[in-house]
């Protein structure tokens, strides 16, 4: 019997959760688990991101996160803020308890993507068992030894919640569809590729950064 988990994601913007791991979200969810995201930010230059923030608590409904929350950072000007985000994830931290964490690869061409990885990550390794990095559209560097592999179903669940972000014109979900039904295959052997059940269906790539396992109780 699988125990269900408490998972946080933590990411820089609004749809960059849904973007980058939308499918394992929902996965998550059917599976049992206790999804929450973290967003530092809501997009904005400003406090008040209302109406990306309204097109987040949209999308969580589709995936079925159990709670979206944002902190006041401004968009952009992560790098200004440092001691504020660091705050707000140990807010965040102590009121989720999370088991498993997910945030940005560090290693990204967006100034907030790259922050927002760095600080989340030195949070998890002290408050979560396991952590683990999701590819951006602009992470460099990332070799990637996680893949989830999704199904048609997840697919178009995932590209349901992106829909709802209507102000971001550069969400081509042709494009982002194509990736994610092809991207991996540079990583995965087409041998491997061969052997996947019916119905696999595109991947979303994922970096383990710590990984704690138990041992099994008669």
């Amino acid at each position: 019997m699988t125990i269900p988990r408490s998972v946080l994601v933590v990411v820089a913007h609004p749809d960059d959760a849904e973007l980058a791991m939308g499918m394992r979200i929902r996965d998550h969810v059917l599976a049992g688990d206790r999804v929450r995201v973290h967003c530092l930010s809501t997009g904005s230059t400003e406090k008040d991101g209302a109406a990306r923030r309204d097109e987040c608590l949209a999308a969580s409904k589709i995936l079925g996160i159990d709670g979206y929350t944002f902190s006041p950072i401004p968009d952009t000007r992560f790098t200004d803020h440092r001691g504020a985000i660091n705050a707000a994830l140990f807010d965040a931290f102590a009121t989720e308890r999370p088991d498993v964490v997910y945030t940005h690869y560090p290693d990204d061409q967006h100034l907030d993507h790259s922050v927002a990885g760095e600080e989340a990550t030195t949070v998890a390794l002290r408050e979560a068992a396991d952590l683990i990095h999701f590819r951006s559209p602009y992470s460099r560097n990332f070799e990637p030894n996680l893949y989830f592999i999704g199904t048609p179903d997840l697919l178009a669940t995932k590209k349901e919640a992106l829909a709802c972000f209507t102000s971001q014109e550069q969400l081509d979900m042709t494009v982002f569809g194509g990736l994610t039904a092809l991207a991996y295959r540079q990583h995965v052997h087409h041998r491997v590729v061969e052997r996947f059940p019916a119905g696999a269906h595109g991947a979303e790539m994922f970096r383990t950064a710590r990984q704690i396992v138990h041992a099994s109780h008669p």
